[in-house]
């Protein structure tokens, strides 16, 4: 029986844009020519899956259907949920979808990661369904290749059966924590899973009945019209608001780990982002783009809907102006060097691979004081991404008007 994908797309991404609410989802974000939804739709065009189910709701439809006729997806279903409900509701209801048979296993994929090794991850799922059954949940634990306190951890053990059983969950823990997991051979919690449809119902049965019941029956009044799902209101109101992992995750017993050890991110904050432009400079270098100034130069990689990737070079004994900036923000990826950074009345040295935010208003300096030059790269965010706006305070060239 080939893998059933269902791709969670309902979430705002509102970690990358703070409290604004006019920009993109993370998952439609345009990173120059692609998108995490279109990736996440490119990996399961394989004949390993059936047809996918998208969980989302209205104010995404469009661009979900556009995405799908440009990648010839012919065949799915879209589950539109009429409110918030968090991951719990949204898994069950898009498991409940009418003519998906009961032992059918399904990869629950969010649609905003990214993950490479396309066919590493199919042979780990073909190992691993022959194991599924109508009470286990296999999730996805990645090697980690830093110690990151923006993702959840995992601690597994090796069981008498050939699989990793997950012994204990841990939230976003502090980086001196998540050095100390890593030793101890801590995965990131990855948020794919993968489960037969019966083990996914057994579950709520057994944990979260009355999410079970209310979303029943929204499933089963929804309106339906070809593709399209409309869940019933009324019932899917009803159900309690709470996430797949508190609900199901942290109280079932039979929680297996697929150890994957291949590249992947959420690209959950700018300094994930600012790194895949980094590994990928030279498809969105352009000559025209590399600017000269008297502290060195900056190029201009990728312009996006309100926000612009640059790489600086910060010359040896040179610094940018004491500087701020009244409409972006900015979030600085040191690549090579150790620069002094000034953030308003502070003063602080920044190492190789460690970042900095630089919030609206805040007056802000890059030093140099060594012979090596320093790379920084940087994400400004803001209605207005131009050079015109810099108020600048101090400058050792003379620019200062």
């Amino acid at each position: 029986m080939k893998i059933r994908p269902i791709i969670l797309c309902g979430g705002e991404g509102t970690r990358l844009w703070h409290k604004s609410t006019n920009n993109e989802p993370k998952q439609f974000i345009n990173f120059g020519g692609w998108n995490l939804f279109e990736k996440t739709l490119k990996r399961i065009k394989d004949p390993l899956f059936d047809y996918p189910i998208i969980s989302t709701n209205v104010k995404y439809l469009k661009k979900i259907k556009f995405y799908l006729k440009k990648n010839k997806f012919n065949k799915y279903r879209i589950v539109l949920e009429p409110a918030k409900r968090n991951t719990g509701p949204a898994v069950l209801s898009a498991a409940l979808v009418p003519n998906i048979p009961n032992k059918q296993p399904l990869l629950f994929l969010p649609s905003d990661h990214l993950l490479e090794k396309n066919n590493v991850f199919n042979k780990n799922l073909i190992k691993n369904s022959k194991y599924l059954n109508n009470k286990n949940i296999f999730l996805f634990g990645i090697k980690p290749d830093h110690p990151s306190k923006e993702y959840g951890y995992l601690n597994v053990k090796k069981s008498g059966d050939h699989l990793i059983k997950i012994v204990k969950f841990i939230e976003k823990p502090s980086v001196k924590k998540a050095k100390a997991l890593i030793k101890t051979k801590g995965l990131w919690n990855s948020g794919m899973f993968f489960a037969r449809k019966d083990s996914i119902i057994n579950n709520f049965k057994k944990f979260e009945k009355k999410i079970l019941k209310n979303c029943y029956i929204s499933m089963s009044k929804a309106r339906t019209k070809g593709k399209i799902i409309n869940l019933n209101k009324t019932y899917f109101l009803k159900s309690p608001t709470n996430s797949f992992d508190y609900a199901i995750l942290e109280k079932c017993s039979d929680i297996n780990c697929i150890v994957l050890n291949l590249p992947w991110t959420d690209l959950g904050n700018w300094k994930e982002i600012l790194k895949v432009f980094k590994n990928n400079k030279l498809k969105y270098l352009k000559k025209k783009n590399v600017f000269k100034r008297p502290w060195g130069k900056y190029t201009n990689l990728f312009r996006g809907n309100n926000f612009l990737i640059k790489e600086l070079v910060i010359n040896s004994k040179s610094s940018i102006s004491l500087q701020k900036h009244n409409h972006r923000s900015e979030h600085w990826s040191v690549v090579q060097g150790k620069p002094r950074i000034t953030l308003n009345n502070k003063k602080f040295f920044v190492n190789e691979k460690e970042s900095v935010f630089i919030p609206v208003r805040t007056i802000h300096r890059i030093e140099n004081f060594y012979k090596k030059p320093i790379k920084i790269m940087e994400a400004q965010i803001g209605s207005v991404l131009k050079e015109s706006d810099i108020v600048r305070y101090k400058d050792i060239y003379g620019r200062i008007n």
